[in-house]
């Protein structure tokens, strides 16, 4: 009786071809068009390509010593134009260097200044990393004039030239066995998780669409038990999301490399914890595609309150926006998102290398969340074929 209702739900889904572009296709294009668009974005920034001008207010030694060993980094700076505010606030001129008076006698002292010497002014639209990290060199090659400054009145041997205190620290993202991560080992997983709990708005859909045309209730009336029909509708959406993983991978795999994307690396990944995560995944997405699909009474309402359910916990779960960059507020409300889990659990395995151990804490708790969805759904199926 099962698998005579799966084939009658996968022959559903063959006829409901919008709504399989809409779950194979949606992914892919935002996982292709995110993952351009943030290509760069864990290379370091690139301070050297900005456009400036220095407004040099210090013409002392000092002052042109600390011009210079910027313009070393950065390059040279363009001629300061007459309208340089006017040409800041507009973006033709990225950012300005104001060297006001004093600053040559503030690096000649063996202390920490007490007041601004040099002012950073930046066009309105400057990136927030850039704009920390300008901020944070000029902060350091103040450091190192005032140190050369302090060496050259002892009788330490003098620095080299083109010595620096950057010398001393190497920096890199440890991924441990994973992969180099990129955008692209984000993207694919964050939006694979989306896509799969895209099927909520399809699966209520066609539970509404047979609850309105009288099949569920003829499929009852021939003793059918409930928990038959809720599992023969939720196990082929258990293998569209199987399919939709297959699918997202293999974009990143092979397709983002010919539209000029990084590719998404599986090398040295753990295959079993990698089904686990995409099974848990899959559960947890199904479950509350069937809480929704048996609370609602109509397509209008299986259409509008699915995908708004879904952007909702996307946004909150770190899918549309990273976790790092929400306030701590925001942080503690993403740690109760079933998304956040699912995009846990993948990045675990897809950018951290972990194992099936390392992933059971996010597993655990879809699974959990899997299988109150279905005791819910139980229930108000229950409740609404009476």
């Amino acid at each position: 009786m099962l698998i005579a209702l799966i084939k009658k739900e996968l022959l559903a889904l063959t006829r409901d071809i919008h709504g399989m572009g809409a779950l194979f296709l949606m992914p892919v294009i935002f996982i292709v068009v995110m993952s351009l668009a943030l290509k760069n974005v864990y290379d370091a920034p690139r301070p050297a390509s900005l456009t400036y001008a220095v407004d040099a207010r210090d013409t002392g030694e000092q002052a042109k010593a600390y011009a210079t060993t910027w313009a070393r980094s950065h390059g040279e700076p363009v001629p300061l134009p007459a309208d340089w505010p006017e040409r800041l606030r507009a973006g033709s001129l990225k950012y300005v260097l104001v060297l006001d008076a004093g600053l040559s006698d503030e690096l000649a002292l063996p202390s920490f200044p007490t007041s601004a010497r040099v002012r950073l002014l930046t066009e309105p639209g400057l990136d927030g990393n850039l704009f920390n990290t300008l901020k944070a060199e000029l902060a350091g090659a103040a450091g190192e004039l005032k140190a050369r400054a302090a060496l050259s009145e002892t009788d330490a041997t003098p620095p080299k030239p083109g010595a620096s205190m950057a010398d001393l620290v190497i920096a890199e993202r440890h991924a441990g066995r994973g992969p180099r991560p990129t955008a692209v080992q984000h993207n694919v997983p964050a939006w694979l998780v989306f896509g799969m709990f895209f099927v909520i708005a399809s699966l209520a859909g066609l539970f509404v669409q047979e609850r309105q045309g009288g099949t569920l209730a003829r499929l009852q009336s021939l003793g059918v038990p409930r928990s038959t029909l809720l599992a023969s509708k939720a196990l082929p959406y258990i293998g569209v999301n199987l399919v939709q993983a297959a699918l997202m991978l293999a974009v990143g795999v092979w397709a983002m490399p010919l539209l000029g994307g990084d590719a998404l690396s599986l090398r040295g990944i753990h295959w079993g914890a990698l089904l686990v995560a995409v099974g848990a995944v899959s559960l947890a997405a199904v479950g509350l595609a069937l809480v929704l699909a048996c609370a609602v009474r109509s397509h209008a309402q299986a259409f509008a309150v699915g995908p708004i359910l879904n952007v909702l916990m996307a946004a909150v779960g770190g899918i549309m926006v990273p976790t790092f960059v929400m306030p701590a507020v925001m942080q503690q409300l993403a740690a109760w998102s079933p998304m956040n889990w699912a995009l846990e659990a993948l990045l675990t395995v897809l950018l951290r290398g972990g194992d099936v151990a390392a992933t059971l804490p996010h597993v655990g708790r879809l699974v959990a969340f899997a299988a109150l969805m279905w005791l819910l759904a139980v229930v108000l199926f229950r409740k609404t074929s009476r």
